[in-house]
């Protein structure tokens, strides 16, 4: 046994003693003899990783690199030099990594200048290995400004430059700025021509290039529409690509294409080649017969199409029965067919949850409008029980296609009294909530939100689940969003709420950071806080006690937004919380000793919006309402101040609603 163990050692030593022989060669003074090492190199390296890291290590990669951009090497040397370092790149992302820490980029953007085509076909085919990495920082095609210019007119040289370089821009484009540099050097009319080149590789490349050069960008999509490619249409071209008969990744690039120019409104979201093309084409991807990556690509890039777009949702589904066909995502991964190979199966089972994500975000785009088809997804089989356990998977992008799923079908009323209460979805997403990163807790907020709302019967147990301290922490959040859906919640379980509930919002929220989100920059997170606001002080009873307590932070809160720079919204909904408090008891005292405050209704009153004339005709009405304690006072100091006249005026108003609510006001000096 002891003779066995030292035979693996052995082993190894003989493979480093062999690597560094090959290194060793590379310095040798015969010119000939380095020619001679660097191609056996190459024969040893291919397709062997445990040699190709030995040579690494062993410090091959600056030597070649030096010979690599002698002058006085032959150029035979230079390409032979390229080829081993294309294929050493070829091994792993540690590879890559030494590669580059070696500055094997600038060496070969630089070898680009050389006037001969086969070196530089060697340089393009290693940078395109090296550029393909994920661990490759894209950066470093544009430190250099004249690489760009420089690649783009390498285009024309041959079929091989054209695949390579249009895969290293498809690779490399991966910011709106790369978008632009690509844009402004003429990208489109160097690349269009690709689209009809006779190599397939050419024009998948190519095509690739106008998929991420169109995503969410305008420039390119206008511009994109009237291109002509040999006297065609582009739009027509992509059409072509998408037929049936086409390789499957060429159909689905093309679909990008398409989806991308018309999510950029440069192509009408009822264009045919749109409804009729591209949308079915999408459907089709879904099917059980194509691969994993396949399915994960056609549903996501469906969910983006279509998700502005009602019309387009109604389409999709009725198209191939896509809500059944989604339901497969949750099923065996892989087709039987596909089975054929092990390797495959254990590639699905790895990577079955990103169907699920797929499914999901496509699911929430189907639903996020139409109630019919939000029956449809929920009714299909046991689809609540997948959303609820997708709301725990270990995979922080299930999750969240989850809770999407979940919050576009929670805008649908007949869905919150029935299918969501069945499920009580309401406690996993509370515990989704406990510290989730920031993009799942906007989503599961948001779903929150709509829980909440009084007609929801998950309203009453999430209450007593002891939600309200994590609502009032998301109002302290840094993100705009968050802030909002903590504020709109609690507005929301204010609603016509018992007193009791809305002294503990008071009381968790903070009278400071109530009047803190009242002077939050953001005019989401102020329309949302006046909300709650106005429902806080909603019923007399309600409305004296805060006010008794609160009254003269709520006053000063009031002057300074109705003395700011805000819009109309804002003002108006501020209008509408004096408005309650002019309906209290002993609250309407706060706005009649204010006569700062009563100038300001009087402003109100005349102003140019209807809107808010109508909110400060109604508080003057509760003002002055008959029946109440001490109206005759109130009336005779709402008139010295020029009250009445401005009534008359109001009853004269074209809009009925403004004039009916004077004439109703001044009924009350009659009575």
């Amino acid at each position: 046994s002891v003779k066995k163990l030292l035979k693996a050692p052995a082993v190894e030593a003989e493979v480093t003693a062999t690597s560094r022989h090959y290194v060793d060669r590379l310095f040798d003074p015969d010119p000939q003899k380095v020619l001679q090492g660097v191609i056996d190199m190459k024969n040893a390296v291919i397709g062997n990783n445990k040699q190709k890291a030995n040579l690494i290590v062993l410090g091959a990669v600056p030597r070649l690199l030096y010979l690599l951009q002698q002058s006085s090497s032959s150029m035979e040397l230079r390409t032979e030099c390229a080829v081993v370092l294309g294929s050493l790149a070829m091994g792993t992302e540690n590879n890559i990594k030494s590669l580059v820490d070696c500055h094997i980029i600038p060496a070969l953007l630089q070898g680009l200048l050389s006037p001969d085509l086969v070196f530089i076909e060697a340089c393009l085919r290693c940078l395109r290995t090296v550029f393909i990495s994920p661990v490759t920082p894209v950066q470093l095609l544009y430190t250099d400004p004249t690489v760009i210019p420089h690649l783009m007119s390498l285009l024309s040289n041959s079929l091989r430059t054209q695949e390579y370089i249009t895969q290293i821009f498809s690779h490399c484009c991966k910011t709106p700025e790369h978008q632009t540099i690509l844009f402004n050097h003429g990208a489109i009319q160097n690349i269009a021509p690709l689209l009809i080149s006779p190599s397939y590789k050419v024009r998948m490349q190519a095509l690739k290039c106008f998929s991420v050069l169109a995503y969410e960008n305008t420039q390119v999509s206008m511009t994109l529409v009237n291109v002509l490619v040999d006297g065609e249409l582009l739009t027509q071209v992509f059409v072509k690509m998408m037929q049936r008969d086409q390789p499957i990744e060429m159909q689905l690039t093309a679909a990008k294409c398409l989806t991308y120019m018309c999510r950029a409104s440069a192509i009408r979201t009822d264009d045919s080649c749109i409804v009729l093309k591209t949308l079915p084409c999408l459907v089709r991807m879904c099917s059980k017969e194509h691969l994993l990556e396949e399915r994960v690509e056609g549903a996501e890039t469906l969910a983006y199409l279509m998700e502005p777009d009602v019309e387009l949702q109604r389409i999709a589904s009725t198209t191939d029965h896509l809500v059944a066909m989604l339901a497969d995502y949750f099923k065996y991964p892989s087709s039987v067919s596909a089975i054929t190979d092990i390797k495959r199966l254990d590639h699905d089972l790895k990577h079955a949850h990103e169907l699920r994500q797929a499914a999901f975000k496509l699911y929430a785009s189907l639903g996020s409008n139409d109630e019919e088809i939000r029956k449809k997804i929920t009714e299909t089989e046991n689809m609540m029980d997948r959303i609820v356990s997708g709301l725990s998977e270990s995979s922080i992008k299930v999750r969240l296609a989850a809770v999407r799923c979940l919050h576009s079908l929670s805008r649908s009323v007949q869905q919150l009294r029935t299918s969501f209460h069945d499920h009580a979805v309401w406690k996993p997403l509370m515990k989704l909530l406990q510290n989730a990163p920031d993009e799942v807790l906007v989503m599961a907020s948001s779903t929150l939100c709509n829980l909440l709302l009084e007609f929801s019967p998950s309203k009453e147990p999430i209450l007593e689940s002891g939600v309200m301290e994590l609502l009032c922490s998301l109002t302290q959040s840094d993100s705009p969003a968050l802030r909002v859906n903590g504020i709109w919640a609690l507005m929301n379980m204010a609603f016509q709420a018992d007193q009791k509930v809305k002294v503990e919002i008071v009381r968790c929220l903070g009278t400071e950071q109530l009047f803190r989100l009242l002077s939050d920059p953001d005019t989401n997170v102020l329309m949302k806080t006046l909300g709650l606001l106005r429902n806080l002080l909603s019923q007399r009873a309600h409305i004296d006690q805060v006010m008794s307590s609160h009254g003269k932070q709520i006053m000063q809160a009031v002057t300074l937004i109705l003395e700011a720079e805000h819009s109309i919204e804002v003002k108006e909904q501020t209008l509408c919380i004096l408005v309650n408090i002019a309906d209290g008891n002993t609250a309407k005292d706060l706005i009649m000793t204010n006569d700062d405050m009563l100038q300001k209704i009087k402003y109100y009153m005349g102003h140019s919006n209807v809107k808010l004339q109508l909110a400060a005709t109604f508080c003057v009405s509760n003002l002055i309402w008959n029946e109440e304690d001490g109206s005759q006072e109130r009336q005779d100091k709402l008139r010295e101040m020029g009250f009445v006249d401005i009534l008359h005026k109001l009853t004269q108003s074209s809009e009925p609603n403004l004039s009916d609510r004077a004439k109703t006001a001044l009924q009350q000096y009659l009575a």
